[in-house]
């Protein structure tokens, strides 16, 4: 067997080590592997963006399945070159990859179906926008309806905030092209669930639910980043609300995607918020979140391999139930200094503190090799994964690997999964 992952994150190592662990005797390519990733692959000099030499590059080698990690080459089409070459692949088409891509299609098509959100307006000129703030009153949440890694949302407490914060994406080109659209909408009280499900058309298979944390500093204060930790699974969750979710959310967007030519095949993940209301949607992305794929698949007992390729065959999907071990998982996220602004890369890192223990697991994000040695590549470098019978064990132990990593300027939570340690504690 041969399986092609595209992308290079702290998500794809994850993918990377699960599926090793499914298939131990299968050749794994991975485009410009990071430091973690590259002793366990097949590296492939390719951008992940490169769409028509990666599709060349599959047809080359007869590989039997590629696993698409990023957005942005599902935004620009891969799914879709490799589906004309008849090659698998799982990862949602361009058209149905907008569901990310555009969050203002993503509204308006819930607003269609009838899939509960917040409301909104969406707006391309800076002084309609602000009208409408002033309008609304905070808190207000802005948003660039493109691809911003996950930094394009602001929650406004404020009406000065969210008028600067508009205007920025319009006027100023904040996060460029992603901010030349920006949507508006209500802020909504509650916890979120990150909700993963392997599709294939209208049918889903959902994954264990976890919780993320989107901002930089303790307390869930500061501005949002891509994630800096995730658990799973999330206490507040139950079966009765995950079919709700589904019957509720996943299988009418699915619906409305298929009614316009727009077919999911992939992994689609809806950010719930649970509101006094029920689950409404804050977000959807067309593929694995980071960092929670660094829990939920640690988790994962039953084969990833053989839910990815019945999405990517669109057949047979329904026939397989997911099983997930006992205990929790939580991954904290080591940073560089100044994320989510501007970093300094090339920084010598050193785990030989880090425990060596088979409840703890390091994935790499933002890093490369140097010689013998790791250095950092990027803001978030790696996520420290710990396993417990318990939360507050799988806690301390992704804690205590966190804080043996060593490199100038690292910076990390102390408190992942805060709300599930005092419902814990309160029990």
């Amino acid at each position: 067997m041969r399986i092609l992952i595209v992308g290079n994150g702290g998500r794809e190592h994850a993918l990377l080590w699960k599926l090793r662990q499914d298939a131990p005797s299968a050749t794994i390519y991975a485009t410009r592997p990071n430091g973690g990733m590259a002793g366990l692959c097949e590296p492939v000099e390719l951008a992940p963006t490169d769409v028509e030499a990666l599709s060349g590059f599959a047809a080359s080698r007869g590989v039997d399945l590629t696993i698409v990690g990023p957005e942005a080459p599902l935004a620009m089409g891969l799914a879709d070159r490799f589906r004309f070459k008849g090659l698998p692949v799982f990862g949602p088409s361009k058209a149905a990859a907008r569901i990310e891509s555009s969050k203002a299609f993503a509204k308006d098509l819930m607003r269609e179906v009838g899939v509960p959100t917040a409301a909104y307006r969406v707006f391309t000129d800076g002084a309609a926008a602000e009208a409408y703030i002033r309008e609304r009153g905070a808190p207000i949440v802005v948003k660039a309806s493109g691809l911003a890694a996950g930094k394009g949302a602001v929650v406004c407490e404020t009406v000065d905030a969210a008028v600067e914060a508009a205007h920025g994406m319009l006027n100023d080109f904040a996060f460029g092209e992603a901010g030349r659209e920006v949507v508006v909408e209500e802020f909504m009280e509650g916890e979120e669930l990150s909700v993963f499900g392997v599709c294939t058309g209208e049918d889903v298979v959902l994954l264990l639910p976890s919780q993320d944390h989107k901002r930089i500093g303790e307390g869930d204060t500061g501005p949002n980043t891509g994630g800096m930790g995730a658990y799973a699974p999330v206490s507040i969750s139950s079966p009765r609300l995950l079919t709700e979710i589904r019957e509720r959310i996943f299988r009418p967007v699915l619906r409305g995607l298929a009614e316009r030519d727009s077919l999911f095949q992939g992994l689609l993940y809806a950010g719930v918020m649970l509101t006094e209301e029920g689950p409404s949607v804050v977000e959807f992305n067309c593929r694995f979140g980071d960092p929670e794929t660094q829990v939920v698949l640690p988790l994962l007992e039953t084969s990833l391999v053989d839910l990815l390729f019945a999405s990517a065959e669109g057949a047979g999907l329904h026939r397989l139930h997911p099983r997930f071990r006992e205990g929790a998982a939580v991954t904290t996220v080591v940073a560089s200094g100044g994320y989510p602004g501007p970093v300094e890369r090339g920084r010598a890192i050193d785990l030989s503190g880090v425990p060596d223990d088979d409840d703890v697991l390091v994935f790499h994000a933002g890093t490369a090799r140097q010689g013998d040695g790791l250095v950092t590549a990027g803001g978030r470098v790696l996520a420290c994964t710990g396993l417990g019978a318990t939360f507050a064990e799988a806690a301390a132990r992704s804690r205590e690997a966190a804080a043996a990593v060593r490199f100038d300027g690292a910076t990390f939570r102390r408190d992942i999964g805060w709300r599930e340690l005092e419902r814990s504690s309160s029990t």
